[in-house]
């Protein structure tokens, strides 16, 4: 293609997103997951098919800001009651998991003719599942919070921990000249422990009281840009010192896991890490080598079919030794058999340090994306066999602080109420509020609020809306409309719905809507005080419930017939009003 030809950067672009948008629209339709539809669209719109989009190497310098934003994230999941609750199986599944696969399947790959090197910089980064594809499908099944999820997300939550340390040994194997020139080990190892301690010192001191005059301010944009600075600006530092990226961006994400603006952030990261992990997986479907791949097809598959079978055997191994059901082990070892989005960055290194040649680095792209193809059929294998019930003494973790039972938004004098009764009956509650004043006083007498705004539906996400029962909007109701509680109930269908209402228009306003229960703020309390007020003056409880059930019956009719005709001064008769009295009756 002549140079006047080729297609502009907006030309490149509508290319290659309108190419995405049709693959991953179809391989969703077909439950075959967003991640395989981004390499297929890379490999159609690629130079090795079409040849409409190229210089793939460019484009994967921004496309690795994706993996960067991940990590990131992945940083932001790490609170530290979470992490210490399930440190057996991070530390103890997920270690012996990374490394027997990697063994494993470097034996494997050995006895195909490949070179000690060769394949323990091909067999390490395969011992990895597909984050980015595990964790939504976990997450769409209501299976996240499930022992049997949580166990998944502790093996992949250690893989995505393990990355920097397989990095340095990829490093450490290195044949490149240049590599061997570079900057020591001892002083790379002093470059990072210093780097990150100055990490975390910016993130309590800069970047802490940053977001903190941001949310005083209002400003939601000028958090998103302090979203992005802090993660790219922690990438950079990394860079600068010749370290990972994306260990810096790791650090910066675990020095705000526990500060209140941690779902704020993941809410306004996560559509950038979206992107741009999609445009990674574009990125590598187009550097894929067809022409190899058509070469030796019978290779390709044959070693995914292997690495499938090491992984699952080896996992189940592992999940017996650890005393699970073998259905949940079985179930356990399909859904981590493939191999994921990590072992193209690994083999990208692993091709830098003069370990593989490129033919090899397109052959087991294949391989993992082979592989990556059959996890929706082997996540329904899982299905059938988790539909099993389980034995009464299976042991199960309670729901977590991230993973509440209930979501409550506003943490004022009503919301701090309706927290403190759910606490009294031990269901974990995740508190957000949007006043930052609040949050700083709430955090003084130890209860942890989040920052953001609690009507933004990814924020509720973010919170874990899709595995909550309980969604209480403790805010005034004036301040959510009817189509905005269809949205949530339609984006959360498994949580009831609570609002508090201002007064009688708000319940009107939304009476029509999904939600499971409105309480005016001030009904019950008012309620309250007149019951008190005529136990006072010597009225009988008898007389006090009948006075409070005519009240609540006449309410209930006119407000019934508001709703029915959207007319606020419908049955007026319905009021109870005091009677005129007459002069005798004064006298």
């Amino acid at each position: 293609m002549h140079a006047a030809s080729e297609p502009s950067l907006l030309g490149e672009a509508v290319l290659l997103l309108g190419f995405a948008l049709g693959f991953v629209l179809l391989f969703r339709r077909l439950g075959l997951g967003a991640t395989l539809g981004y390499l297929i669209a890379g490999i159609v719109v690629g130079p090795r098919v079409l040849g409409l989009v190229g210089d793939a190497h460019a484009k994967m310098g921004v496309a690795e800001l994706g993996i960067t934003l991940l990590l990131f994230i992945v940083g932001l999941e790490l609170n530290p009651s979470r992490l210490w609750r399930m440190k057996q199986e991070i530390l103890g599944i997920g270690l012996v998991q990374v490394i027997a696969c990697g063994l494993a399947v470097s034996a494997v790959i050995a006895l195909v003719g490949y070179s000690a090197g060769a394949a323990v910089a091909l067999g390490l980064p395969l011992a990895l599942s597909s984050t980015a594809q595990v964790l939504p499908m976990l997450r769409s099944s209501g299976r996240l919070r499930t022992p049997f999820g949580e166990r998944a997300f502790a093996i992949l939550l250690f893989q995505d921990l393990s990355i920097i340390p397989l990095i340095t040994i990829i490093a450490a194997l290195s044949r490149n000249p240049a590599d061997t020139a570079g900057t020591p080990g001892w002083q790379l190892a002093i470059y990072t422990v210093l780097a990150i301690a100055g990490l975390i010192a910016a993130g309590r001191f800069v970047i802490r009281p940053l977001f903190r005059l941001i949310g005083n301010l209002g400003e939601r944009e000028m958090f998103v840009v302090a979203a992005l600075f802090t993660v790219i600006g922690s990438a950079a530092l990394m860079e600068l010192l010749g370290l990972s990226t994306a260990l810096g961006a790791f650090v910066a994400g675990v020095m705000l896991a526990d500060s209140p603006y941690r779902h704020e952030l993941e809410a306004d990261v996560e559509p950038f890490r979206s992107i741009l992990l999609g445009l990674f997986f574009l990125t590598v479907g187009m550097m894929l080598d067809l022409g190899v791949i058509a070469a030796r097809p019978l290779f390709v598959i044959g070693m995914a079919f292997l690495l499938i079978a090491v992984k699952t055997l080896v996992i189940f191994a592992i999940a017996r030794l650890a005393k699970m059901p073998w259905r949940s082990g079985l179930a356990l070892g399909l859904l981590l058999s493939q191999g994921g989005e990590f072992g193209f960055v690994l083999f990208a290194q692993a091709q830098s340090a003069l370990l593989i040649a490129p033919e090899s680095v397109s052959l087991f792209g294949a391989v993992v994306t082979l592989s990556m193809a059959t996890t929706p059929f082997l996540m329904a294998a899982t299905r059938n066999l988790r539909s099993v019930p389980a034995k009464p003494d299976e042991a199960r973790d309670g729901p977590s602080v991230d993973g509440a039972n209930a979501i409550i938004v506003g943490y004022g004098r009503f919301g701090q109420t309706v927290a403190q009764m759910l606490i009294a009956s031990d269901i974990p509650v995740t508190l957000i509020d949007n006043d930052i004043e609040m949050i700083d006083v709430a955090d003084s007498f130890g209860a942890k609020v989040y920052f953001g705004d609690g009507t933004r539906i990814e924020l509720l996400r973010q919170a874990g809306a899709d595995e909550a029962e309980l969604i209480l909007f403790c805010i005034d109701g004036d301040q959510l409309s009817a189509e905005f509680v269809e949205s949530i109930h339609e984006a959360f269908p498994n949580a009831a719905i609570y609002i508090r209402a201002y007064d009688r228009r708000a319940v009107i306003k939304l009476q029509a809507t999904p939600a499971n229960y409105m309480v005016r703020e001030v009904m019950e309390s008012a309620i309250k005080m007149a019951r008190m007020a005529l136990d006072a003056v010597a009225v009988s409880e008898e007389a006090i419930d009948r006075a409070e059930d005519m009240y609540r019956a006449r309410d209930r009719e006119r407000l019934h017939k508001q709703v029915e005709t959207g007319d606020f001064r419908a049955a007026r008769d319905r009021i109870l009003v005091q009677p005129k009295r007459t002069d005798s009756a004064s006298a």
